[in-house]
């Protein structure tokens, strides 16, 4: 007799905790700040919360050029990676953006590719567009801006 066919699980799924109250409030209150400030409220955001993708990514969409850009979304992939290593995820697995906790980091891996290209880093930028799509592939679009 044959073996039986073993079918595996999925992937492992990682899920980062969401944000505290104090910091959506205060990244909210930064971004609501008027265009000539909104920049520096949001920094002073990433001070009080350096570990925090979500800032990093807000951060970053509102550099002031790639370079800059750049930066910001690849401080804020790395601690998101940090995080999602202590949260149990081993280089494998999904990282969906359907948890609100993963969404901070995902941004900042998506910015990071397009800052990638914007830059000329065409190597980067395809690494982390396949990234994406192996931690979520079901997302289709890059996950929503909330923090």
């Amino acid at each position: 007799m044959s073996d039986p066919v073993r079918l595996g699980t999925a992937p492992p799924e990682t899920e980062l905790p969401g944000a505290s109250d104090a910091q959506r409030q205060r990244l909210a209150s930064a971004l609501a700040e008027p265009l000539e400030r909104r920049r520096d409220a949001v920094a002073d955001v990433v001070r009080t919360y350096p570990a925090w993708p979500a800032a990093w990514a807000a951060l970053g969409e509102l550099a002031r050029d790639d370079v800059e850009a750049y930066a910001c979304f690849r401080v804020g992939y790395h601690r998101g990676l940090d995080q999602l290593r202590q949260a149990g995820w081993r280089g494998s697995g999904y990282v969906r953006s359907a948890h609100p906790g993963n969404r901070g980091f995902l941004r900042c891996l998506a910015g990071l590719a397009g800052a990638a290209a914007a830059i000329g880093e065409a190597a980067e930028h395809e690494r982390c567009e396949l990234f994406l799509q192996q931690l979520d592939p079901r997302a289709g679009d890059r996950p929503s801006p909330a923090p």
